[in-house]
């Protein structure tokens, strides 16, 4: 069973830890932890509920347990040296081909985590409000606002 949801998410769920994370080694971690906790908490899902927003709210949990685990361990929040942090951003400018998207993705690692996220699950994975409010566990006004504040923060973070 596993092996069909993996089939069958897999490779969005990848593309999901990629934009969180912002490097490959570190989405491959976020990824495999992700199905691990799938497979360890599979018996909790509801089958009425999407499989999908499920797996997404599993991975961001996973996601930021592991930002915890590295600030406690006093790492950088997502980069461990700026040669990384240069890597993923050209191959970030590769995929999006415009270096206009190449800053804007660079302006949003720079959020804070809670802005990030938001961000990514919104306009690239196309969450809409309610969706993220049951995903991220949070109110809807509470997802209103961190849209907001996060478009705030990239217009003030963005040459134009």
């Amino acid at each position: 069973m596993l092996e069909e949801l993996i089939a069958q998410h897999g490779r969005r769920l990848y593309g999901l830890c990629i934009k969180l994370c912002g490097s490959a080694y570190d989405a491959d971690d976020l990824y495999q932890e992700t199905w691990l906790r799938v497979h360890c908490k599979l018996n909790k899902y509801d089958p009425s509920q999407s499989f999908e927003h499920w797996l997404t709210a599993v991975c961001v949990n996973a996601y930021r347990d592991m930002l915890r685990r590295e600030r406690l361990a006093g790492l950088l929040m997502a980069f461990s040296t700026n040669e990384e942090k240069d890597s993923v951003l050209t191959s970030v400018a590769a995929e999006d081909s415009t270096a206009e998207n190449a800053e804007l993705w660079e302006a949003v690692r720079r959020l804070p985590e809670k802005y990030s996220t938001v961000i990514v699950l919104h306009y690239y994975r196309g969450y809409d409000v309610s969706e993220l409010s049951r995903i991220l566990k949070v109110p809807e006004g509470t997802v209103k606002y961190r849209l907001h504040k996060a478009r705030e923060l990239l217009k003030g973070g963005l040459t134009l």
